[in-house]
């Protein structure tokens, strides 16, 4: 209906035009073909027409309003659809992580309870985990079968671990979970021995015992350790012991490279992973690399990244952090440049960078490291709104000492509104009252200054307040 009244409105325009002009009279359908499409005669192109009075293509949209206006909406739904996809994206990008950190979260609790010996709270916090059926939920399976049987509940764990086999029939928990059947049907009938956590507490101190003992005699009993169904502190300390002494044993060093690239269960692979990166060398990181390179478990090679950085490997990982297809790898190894200080690699990285959402990773974990002169050159020349509104929320965190002064000198040479809130922002995060007054004192535009004023109002600072209280009192 709008676009009928618009055409009819040209229509009755170009008529009237026609009449004080003194051109032909034409009727309103004649009219209406001529607009975008030119009049032949009279005027040398017409009315939006064709050069030397000829007849432009009808629908040609360089002259047809109406095209130009359908063009143009069509653009603007294509726009709204990727923005709706992106959206969407996010969304369940969103969705994910918050699953994963409760997958998490319950699986880290229910590892406490093993820890802590409350087998019916482990037992609870795992079944929690299955329910999410995510990454963990086969782990989640063998544990509780494991905090079953230690309840006495032998018939439950042997069915659990039956679910276990049936379910994940490509489980890396399958070989603990056979051993645990085996101990089972052994002690059916048995009770539970009200001892076996004190025993287990005794073989703890004795496994720290043989941190100086001879290796060939402590590995094979620490590898056995780690095979069988001892309690989880046991199998974590055993590991431990194993990893302190890899590096003089090459027996110790053969058994934690096996469990490292995942020959026993995905728990013990991420901690001998984080162990190499911890007590490791420079063949440790070489194998660490060669893990990374050949394995397609997102969680071990987020460990490994992990262990880079513990490790000092700055270059690994900034090859990574430019190299790595997968997203969240990618982010993650730029992360971990940050604890690093790797500020110019870092700011190399972000030279080279396409993706906005990892500039905005490349920003923390340049805020992270303390790149104050990186983040102030981003907040006074960054073309991308966002990626500079990030760089100046990152000085405003970084203290008032360091870039208060640095904060003011940009709010002064700044013309975009948003930019200067943003500095407005960050000067209130880092309460720094005493510039947010100077900026009042000159500011002239009633906005800026009425947001300022917003901020002073609910800082507890004698500066604020007297400020305050010369505004009242003018």
């Amino acid at each position: 209906m709008i676009r009928k009244m618009r055409k009819i409105s040209k229509i009755w325009l170009v008529m009237a035009l026609a009449a004080l002009v003194g051109w032909p009279a034409y009727s309103a359908a004649q009219v209406a073909g001529g607009i975008g499409g030119g009049i032949s005669g009279g005027v040398s192109g017409g009315v939006g027409g064709g050069a030397n009075g000829g007849v432009v293509a009808p629908g040609t949209s360089a002259q047809n309003p109406e095209a130009r206006e359908r063009e143009q909406e069509q653009k603007e739904r294509e726009k709204e659809q990727k923005e709706r996809e992106k959206e969407q994206k996010e969304r369940e990008k969103e969705r994910a992580e918050r699953q994963r950190d409760r997958e998490n979260e319950f699986y880290d609790s229910g590892q406490e309870a093993l820890d802590e010996a409350k087998w019916e709270r482990a037992e609870s916090r795992f079944d929690q985990v299955t329910q999410l059926k995510g990454k963990k939920a086969d782990a989640a399976f063998y544990w509780i079968a494991y905090a079953q049987n230690k309840q006495g509940k032998r018939d439950a764990a042997l069915a659990t671990v039956q679910t276990l086999r049936t379910t994940y029939p490509e489980s890396r928990w399958l070989n603990d979970a056979k051993a645990l059947e085996i101990s089972i049907k052994q002690n059916s009938g048995q009770t539970t021995d009200p001892g076996s956590q004190s025993d287990c507490e005794l073989k703890l101190l004795a496994i720290n015992g043989l941190r100086n003992s001879e290796p060939d005699r402590a590995v094979p009993l620490l590898e056995k350790f780690l095979q069988g169904n001892s309690c989880p502190n046991l199998r974590k300390q055993a590991l431990f012991v194993l990893a302190q002494m890899a590096s003089s044993s090459a027996q110790a060093r053969a058994v934690l490279e096996k469990i490292a690239r995942g020959q026993m269960n995905p728990d013990l692979q991420r901690r001998a992973v984080e162990y190499l990166g911890l007590f490791g060398g420079k063949e440790s990181r070489q194998l660490l690399s060669d893990i990374y390179a050949s394995s397609n478990d997102v969680d071990v090679k987020r460990q490994i990244l992990r262990s880079f950085m513990v490790s000092g490997e700055k270059q690994r990982l900034l090859d990574l952090a430019q190299s790595e297809k997968d997203p969240d790898l990618r982010r993650e190894a730029i992360r971990q440049l940050g604890p690093m200080g790797a500020r110019s690699e870092l700011w190399q990285l972000y030279q080279k960078e396409s993706s906005t959402d990892n500039k905005e990773q490349i920003i923390q974990a340049l805020f992270v490291g303390g790149a104050f002169d990186n983040l102030l050159e981003l907040a006074k020349t960054e073309k991308d709104a966002n990626l500079r509104h990030k760089a100046i929320r990152s000085l405003g965190l970084m203290g008032t000492s360091r870039t208060g002064d640095a904060l003011v000198t940009i709010y002064a040479s700044e013309k975009d509104p948003d930019n200067r809130k943003e500095v407005i922002n960050s000067l209130f995060i880092q309460n720094n009252a005493k510039a947010l007054v100077d900026i009042a004192r000159k500011e002239t535009d009633p906005e800026m200054k009425k947001a300022i004023v917003s901020k002073l109002s609910i800082m507890h600072s004698k500066e604020a307040t007297d400020y305050l209280l010369e505004i009242l009192n003018k």
